[in-house]
């Protein structure tokens, strides 16, 4: 069995041992550092080489949304923020900063337990309900496009397709079925979405879509209800 290793950052020490507990009571996670701070954090994922850092978003000197930048340019590390999630004003920028996930401070224990494994897989963790009040929350105040932007035109129309459908979170089956397509097409479909407009994973995807204005802030999701609470999307091609 493959261990997963972990680097907890957060700034209150019975928080952070809170999840540093959870986390290494399990049989396949190691959590071999703690940090108090960013700087903290991203010295510790040099060190120890971790596969996942929990990142506090809100921490003294350097911030969660600086550590992430950092691990995720100069490491292979991934990185899962927490946030309270209605108040935090910088969940946007993380986004951009390279975070593959994101958790309530008031998280569950099998939730944390689950995202840590989610993300150290490859997957981002990002559900419907997630993906339109983080994204709409922190684009809905951008000006309103009028005409098509042009970063879409080297997207086909099923390709674009594909995109909006990952924006409303929908899976790859949940793609497949609204498309009318086997996995395996949608799996390609992604794919092509990610690569040609250079982006990492769905979370990028998402942004994508809000600020090209294929998706308006606000859209409903499919049937639209709020679906279902937070479950991973898979972030691989």
């Amino acid at each position: 069995m493959t261990t997963i290793r972990v680097v907890v950052a957060d700034d209150q020490e019975l928080v952070r041992s809170g999840f540093a507990m959870i986390l290494d009571a399990q049989p396949d996670i190691e959590v071999v550092a703690e940090a108090g701070d960013g700087a903290e954090a991203v010295e510790a994922v040099r060190r120890h080489a971790p596969d996942v850092a929990l990142l506090d978003i809100r921490m003294p000197g350097t911030d969660g949304i600086e550590a992430c930048r950092a691990i995720s340019a100069g490491t292979g590390c991934r990185t899962v923020i927490l946030t309270t999630f209605d108040t935090d004003a910088y969940v946007y920028e993380a986004l951009h900063a390279g975070a593959s996930g994101f958790l309530l401070k008031d998280v569950r224990r099998d939730d944390l337990v689950h995202a840590v494994r989610v993300v150290a897989a490859g997957d981002s963790l990002l559900a419907p309900s997630v993906a339109r009040r983080l994204v709409e929350q922190y684009t809905a105040g951008g000006p309103r496009r009028t005409a098509p932007d042009p970063r879409l035109d080297v997207l086909t129309g099923r390709e674009r397709e594909t995109l909006l459908l990952l924006a409303r979170g929908l899976s790859n089956a949940e793609i497949a079925a609204e498309l009318v397509v086997s996995d395996h097409t949608v799996k390609t479909h992604v794919g092509n979405v990610l690569a040609k407009l250079g982006l990492r994973d769905r979370i990028q995807a998402v942004i994508c879509a809000y600020e090209t204005g294929l998706v308006a802030a606000g859209s409903p999701p499919p049937g639209g209800g709020e679906g279902p609470g937070p479950s991973p999307v898979s972030a691989r091609n």
